[in-house]
This record gives structure tokens, sequence and C-alpha cells, in this order.
């Protein structure tokens, strides 16, 4: 194809999280001559990934989020900004319930349009509810169908989405080897934080209901009454950080508990935990437990997520209605294990990834 592809990404944030990460592995390996990513983001802050969108030659523009009552106001910023950009030929939204607000808006101004889904819930109550009613129609507004697993299609786009010509099921790819055990960045990085001597439990994720962090916090306290030389590393932010403050405090963890922030250096600080803990109530594929898994951590996660995610041997499931069990596996010495080529050879490799969705591109631009 003679000229460059130019992909609008429409993203909540470019703050580190599952889906942010997933993008921007694509965007580090797909082939930029041919495929150009921009991004429409809906927050007023850059986020830990936009230096680096500018530095691969992308641009980044702001839209106001979306908050139920400003569907006038949100639809004319939309209508604005393709007035102004008429490069895009693709649209490819990682939203879900706004999409079916600007997914018209899109096609009407000639580009081919692409929802993807990551996750397999929408929470619980009146919000959420709401959410699943605008969620519905994009199952036949959107051009084209994407999920990262089968649960994910099935949730969002119904039962019957693998029978339909749109739909394309695109695995969540991480660069494997970034993420290797590595002796010398496990040691260097266990100095740096002070754990030296410390059995380390970790978990990466944005602090919301989804992920759980109560219950997370109850573990970690149960593990950290039988052995007080334990810590948490907990990476990541988001709206429910003070209520995880809080529950620290209140179960008096103090500073056995590190909440990092946002980092960009996650493969690195992956090598320093022992053991990865993640009890989410839902969840679509989570890059975090394919990254976890690279890194050679057994991790425990909650019996509520996909078995897609279930590539090596270091996978424990439990329910996540006592903690006991939780403590008892966490501190039954789980072993550590070199499994990069099985994460690759199970088709989690973004190089192939990328390679993958260059093609779906190009040929949705062929066939249209």
């Amino acid at each position: 194809m003679p000229y460059k592809i130019h992909v609008l990404q429409v993203l909540g944030t470019l703050d580190y999280g599952g889906i942010e990460s997933m993008i921007m592995n694509l965007y580090r390996n797909i082939d930029r001559n041919k495929i150009q990513f921009d991004f429409v983001v809906h927050s007023k802050q850059h986020g830990v990934f936009y230096d680096e969108v500018l530095a691969l030659g992308g641009h980044v523009y702001f839209c106001p989020r979306y908050s139920g009552t400003n569907a006038i106001q949100y639809r004319s910023w939309w209508r604005s900004f393709f007035r102004k950009h008429s490069e895009f030929k693709i649209l490819h939204s990682h939203l879900r319930s706004s999409a079916s607000l600007f997914i018209p808006i899109a096609k009407k101004n000639g580009l081919v349009t692409i929802v993807h889904s990551h996750s397999t819930f929408d929470g619980k109550g009146f919000c959420a509810y709401g959410k699943r009613i605008m969620e519905f129609p994009l199952r036949s507004q959107a051009d084209y169908l994407v999920a990262c697993s089968a649960e994910a299609g099935k949730w969002l786009f119904g039962r019957d989405a693998f029978e339909r010509s749109n739909y394309i099921f695109l695995p969540n790819g991480i660069d494997a080897a970034r993420f290797a055990l590595n002796q010398e960045t496990r040691s260097r990085y266990r100095k740096e934080l002070g754990i030296n001597g410390k059995l380390v439990f970790g978990h990466v994720g944005r602090f919301n209901e989804a992920k759980n962090h109560l219950f997370l916090l109850d573990v970690f306290a149960e593990i950290h009454k039988r052995n007080p030389d334990t810590i948490l590393l907990l990476v990541g932010n988001g709206q429910l950080e003070k209520d995880i403050r809080r529950k620290s405090i209140s179960l008096g963890l103090g500073s056995s508990v590190n909440m990092m922030g946002n980092r960009s250096d996650v493969a690195d600080i992956l090598q320093a935990m022992d053991v990865f803990l993640f009890p989410s109530k839902w969840e679509g594929l989570p890059m975090a437990l394919v990254e976890a898994q690279a890194a050679g951590l057994p991790y425990i996660i909650s019996d509520k997520i996909t078995r897609d995610v279930d590539i090596t041997q270091l996978v424990h499931r439990l329910p996540i209605n006592d903690v006991k069990p939780w403590a008892d596996l966490a501190l039954s010495g789980l072993p550590r294990s070199e499994v990069t080529d099985k994460i690759v050879k199970a088709g989690f490799d973004v190089k192939e990834s990328a390679i993958v969705l260059a093609r779906i591109y190009e040929e949705i631009l062929e066939g249209k």
C-alpha cells in the first residue's frame, strides 16, 4: 500500500493500564512506515505514555469526558474534530459506552470504525445499567468487532459474535523478551527499593472496583500477620486510591505496603517480586497476567478471570470469598520459572500481533 494509513486510537487515558500498555506495545512494534497511530484521550492529563507517543511520531488530542449529561457538547466536539482532521481512515475505539455516540459521527465522515472489547463486566448499580444500554448498539454500529478473548467478545457483542464475518479475535501481545527473568535487574531493584531479605508480593493495575484491591489488602494483612518479613508492591493509581490508603492504614500495614503510582519500569519492578496476586472481580484478558508470567512469577488469581491467561504452569486460581486459602498458597513457597518461550508459542508475542493488526487495517481499507 503506497500511502500511510492513519488510525485514530480512542482511549480513556495514556496512563499505565492494561489497555494502554497493549496499544503502546503494538505502536512500538507495528510498521510505522505504513501505519500511523494518533490518539484521542478522555483526560486533561498527559499520562505516562504521552512523551513516548510524540517520540514515535504520534499526536494526542484531548476530548472532554462523557458524563452522561453532556451528550450535545460531546457530540459537538467529535463533529468539530472530524471537520478539522480528514487524514484518518480508521477509528479504533477501546472505549465502550460513549463509543455509541462518536461511532456514527466517524462513519458519517467516511472512517471505517472498529470497537475493541477488553472486558467482561461494567460493574453494578444504576451507572453500570446505563452503560450496558449505551453499549448495546455497538454490535450493529461498528464496521468491525474486535475482542481480546472469547469471553470479552461474547460479553460486548453477543453470543453469536463468532459467527459474524466482521468479528476479529486479537490476543493481547507483549514484548516477552523485555519481561524475561533477569537476576541482575532483580538484585538491583530489590536493593533500590530496600526490600532485600523480604518476601515480596505484588500487583499491577488501575485502582478501581474490578481489581478488588480491598480484598487484596485483606489477603496481605493475613500474610503479613503470619510472616512480618513481607512487602506488598502496588503499581498503579485510580479513583479508589484514597480508599485503598485508608484501608491499608486501618489494617496497620504501614510501610509494608508500597503504593508506587504509575510507573514506566513495570517490567523491572516485576523482577523484584516473588509472587503476583490478582484477585479481580472481572476482567477481559489482563495484560498484567501475561507480563507476570513472562517474568516467570508464580501468580494467584481470582477464579473469575478467563482461562485464556492460563499460558503456563505458574497460574493458581482461588475464589475471592476467603482470604485464608490465598495466604496459605502465597506462603507455600511457589517456585519461579523461565517461561518466555511458552508466552511466544502461545501467540502472545506483540511482534506477531503487530503484524496481524497491520494486515487487518490494510485488508479493511482494501475491502472498503
